[in-house]
């Protein structure tokens, strides 16, 4: 079965946004910046605060390389029907690391490829040491150190 991940999006922003009004938390959405020590700018209305957080969030992104349009996005990753027999994993970060994991333990040929010598690397360097030695002994290719 394929889940839909604009529903469940849609269903886990809704379970956030029900837990931030419970707390008296204001949810704004836009391009934000600091415009004073407790003030922000957001859509061009001024909102000011005794605590301000931005949460900048991200996007996954395609290299400029020949071929690009033939690889998915981790967004896409959950929108396969089918499972390839094999699959390239660029990245070293939790979702690469992750998605890399997934393809492995269903059976798809898969190589992860982390462009320094370590994945996971913001995190704790333990968990990362641990982690690396467990997709090892698990079988799970990794490709460290590649451009």
């Amino acid at each position: 079965a394929v889940v839909s991940t604009q529903s469940t999006g849609k269903r886990l922003n809704g379970i956030y946004n029900n837990n931030l009004a419970k707390d008296n938390i204001t949810y704004i959405q836009g391009d934000a910046r600091f415009t004073g020590e407790r003030t922000v700018e957001v859509n061009g209305e001024q909102y000011e605060g005794e605590h301000v957080l931005i949460a900048v969030g991200g996007a996954p992104s395609l290299p400029d390389i020949p071929g690009a349009e033939l690889c998915d996005t981790s967004d896409q990753f959950f929108e396969w029907d089918t499972l390839p027999s094999k699959c390239l994993v660029i990245g070293a970060g939790y979702i690469a690391v992750e998605i890399a994991g997934i393809l492995h333990n269903l059976g798809v040929d898969s190589t992860l490829v982390a462009r320094r010598s370590a994945i996971l690397r913001s995190f704790d360097a333990d968990i990362s040491k641990n982690l690396m030695s467990e997709m090892s002994d698990a079988g799970q290719n990794v490709q460290y150190n590649t451009t």
